[in-house]
């Protein structure tokens, strides 16, 4: 991987800037504590905002396939870790996501490296939701596709507001999730673990 101050237009290193962050904050960076802390920033932030490095080829690496199975497909409770775009503070939880596909699959393992492909970035929780369903939807065309993320946000817990208890819902329905109430309850029975079938 290049280097921070080896990428165009880049002029500080990221760990550069790090060591100016800690002495803004009245720290001494030069501290036995501390002295290492710029170099594992700048490797957490890569491995953080990873999926700005992934692509859909990463993604799915051609592993989709003729199926003649005509109903509801769910993987859920994906573990998911983004960082909040506003405060660069970690968001967290699990994503739930649905699809009746229209003759073709793609292999199971893929959904979590599709949700890592979306949440390893500065993110929003409603942006990363209709990402994923939308992204679905493109790549297989399926009959319809259903994506619930479910998430405890830094930003509400540690600051601001700070309500220790809050999590967020947030739902995207495409195809027939959208325009069928049967399928959506479906689908939500089978997240919730109370199949509607």
């Amino acid at each position: 991987m290049a280097q921070a101050a080896d990428r165009p237009g880049d002029v500080v290193s990221m760990e550069a800037l790090v060591r100016h962050q800690l002495v803004l904050l009245g720290e001494d960076p030069s501290r036995e504590g501390l002295r290492d802390t710029p170099e594992r920033v700048k490797e957490s932030l890569e491995f953080l905002t990873r999926g700005y490095r992934m692509t859909l080829e990463d993604v799915f690496g051609g592993a989709t396939f003729t199926e003649t199975y005509k109903d509801m497909i769910v993987v859920k409770d994906i573990e998911m870790y983004s960082l909040c775009e506003h405060h660069l503070l970690p968001f967290y939880g699990r994503v739930h996501i649905g699809y009746i596909p229209k003759g073709r699959l793609v292999g199971l393992s893929k959904m979590p490296r599709l949700v890592e492909l979306y949440s390893r970035r500065l993110q929003v929780q409603e942006r990363m939701t209709r990402q994923i369903a939308e992204c679905l939807q493109k790549y297989l065309e399926p009959v319809g596709v259903g994506v619930v993320i479910e998430a405890d946000h830094l930003c509400m817990k540690m600051r601001g507001v700070e309500k220790q208890n809050s999590r967020v819902f947030t739902s995207c329905v495409l195809g027939i999730f959208q325009t069928d109430p049967k399928t959506r309850a479906e689908f939500m029975g089978l997240i919730k673990g109370v199949p509607n079938i």
